[in-house]
C-alpha cells in the first residue's frame, strides 16, 4: 500500500473509532486502500515451500500449526482466510530462521 493510502486509512479507523464516520463508509475505505486477497493455487504453494528450501511435510506442519496456534474457531472460512494471510506473508517475507530451529535434531 503506497504511504498516501496508509495515512488515508489510518486517519479512516480514527474516525470509525470515535463514531465520525459509519460502518459503510469505512467498509468502503477498506475496500479503497487494502490490497485484493489473493487466493494461492497448488503451483503457487510448491513454489513458496521451493523458495524456503522445506519439504512437503514440513510445510504442512508449519501451515496446520500456525491455523491451530491462531483460531480457536472450526470456522472454515476463517481457517482459508487465514491460510492466505500466512501464505501471503510467507510470500512477502519467506520464513523465519527460527521456524528452521524446529525441525532439527
Amino acid at each position: 500500500m503506497s504511504e498516501i493510502l496508509d495515512v488515508a486509512h489510518e486517519m479512516a479507523k480514527d474516525l470509525f473509532r470515535v463514531g465520525a464516520m459509519d460502518e459503510i463508509t469505512m467498509h468502503e475505505m477498506d475496500s479503497l486502500c487494502l490490497p485484493s486477497k489473493r487466493s494461492f493455487l497448488p503451483e503457487d504453494i510448491r513454489r513458496i515451500r521451493t523458495a524456503n528450501h522445506v519439504s512437503q511435510a514440513v510445510f504442512a506442519v508449519l501451515v496446520l500449526a500456525r491455523l491451530q496456534c491462531s483460531s480457536g474457531s472450526r470456522d472454515r472460512r476463517n481457517q482459508a482466510a487465514q491460510r492466505n494471510a500466512f501464505l501471503t506473508l510467507l510470500t512477502a517475507r519467506g520464513l523465519p530462521r527460527s521456524a528452521y530451529s524446529l525441525f532439527e535434531s
